[in-house]
């Protein structure tokens, strides 16, 4: 009886060696956290990141830190940086207000053998390993285009509202759907592209005058956030809802009115939810050595097989929010 009751003790010791062993063989099983900063913590569209994030991180058995200014403030993007350097968390993944303004604390982070990713805003190449990219700007520019021919049947005139002329991203952006235009519809027309300096006010006021100067104009499309509610809100006024058209990229919760009225008719943008999950799943991955320098793809829980080009992470195709669909998503 002593003897069976040595051989079962010998037995389960040995079971428990070689458990332990595969935990501390496979990398998936090393406990790790990863920090997590927002450009602004009271945003609704980073609110909805981190709920994404949430489900990565239970799913893959990392700890969870998030933080960030309470309006976008670079200074305070820094100062939170350096504090998760000084206390030595495992990953930080950033949207990043100023891109080179916050590549020097980035730096010092690597330096300390912290892994580093951006999403949403990147910053410079040498900075981080690797940047989840919501969407190319070709993707975006082609989403948008092609958006715009659907809602108009592919022919008359359209104006574009932007935040700036300069801005270097919706410049990116105006250049692709220029390319579109030229390559897929010859019968559509950009006639005005104007500047609302990222103000919903301004681009009624642009809006209003688009309306005046091109009686013929059969579609607006702003490609910044508010210049969607301010297209609207002329189109409205005029007494022209649904015989414009208005689209653009936006928010759902600042454009569901609209479009429950039938004066905006979509918006584009991506899904934060999966930008939040991509986000965390990957510093997990980066984090315990499993997502490498030069990998050509990579499996994100849920979302599948995610293409990485270069240094970046690809979401995916920008999304159409409609009436359809719009009332899923509260961000």
């Amino acid at each position: 009886m002593k003897s069976a009751l040595r051989l079962l003790l010998v037995l389960g010791l040995g079971f428990l060696l070689a458990a332990c062993s595969r935990s501390s063989s496979n990398p998936d099983q090393k406990k790790i956290t990863v920090a997590l900063m927002p450009k602004s913590k009271g945003n609704a569209y980073f609110i909805s990141c981190k709920k994404g994030a949430e489900d990565a991180a239970q799913e893959t058995g990392v700890e969870l830190l998030f933080d960030g200014p309470t309006d976008p403030d670079p200074a305070r993007q820094n100062e939170i940086i350096e504090n998760w350097t000084t206390v030595g968390v495992d990953v930080i993944a950033v949207a990043c207000e100023n891109r080179e303004g916050i590549a020097t604390a980035l730096r010092k982070a690597r330096q300390k053998g912290i892994k580093v990713l951006t999403y949403d805003s990147d910053t410079t190449a040498e900075a981080r390993d690797f940047f989840v990219n919501q969407a190319t700007p070709e993707g975006i520019g082609h989403a948008l285009m092609d958006e715009a021919a659907r809602l108009t049947g592919e022919e008359g005139e359209f104006a574009i509202i932007t935040a700036s002329l300069t801005a270097a991203n919706m410049n990116a952006w105006r250049k692709h759907i220029e390319q579109r235009l030229a390559e897929k519809y010859p019968r559509m027309k950009l006639v005005a592209t104007k500047p609302c300096d990222d103000l919903k006010d301004k681009a009624q006021t642009e809006s209003t005058a688009l309306l005046s100067a091109h009686p013929n104009l059969k579609l607006l499309m702003s490609i910044c956030s508010p210049g969607v509610p301010g297209a609207a809100e002329a189109v409205k006024q005029a007494g022209k809802g649904g015989q414009i058209k208005v689209m653009g990229l936006g928010l759902p919760n600042e454009n569901r009115a609209y479009i429950k009225q039938g004066v905006t008719q979509s918006i584009i943008l991506w899904k934060t939810l999966d930008l939040g999950y991509l986000t965390l799943h990957a510093a997990a991955a980066l984090g315990r050595g499993s997502l490498q320098p030069n990998a050509k793809s990579y499996s994100a829980g849920r979302l599948g097989e995610i293409t990485i080009e270069g240094d970046n992470l690809l979401l995916g195709k920008p999304f159409v929010f409609n009436s359809e669909n719009i009332d899923l998503f509260d961000f």
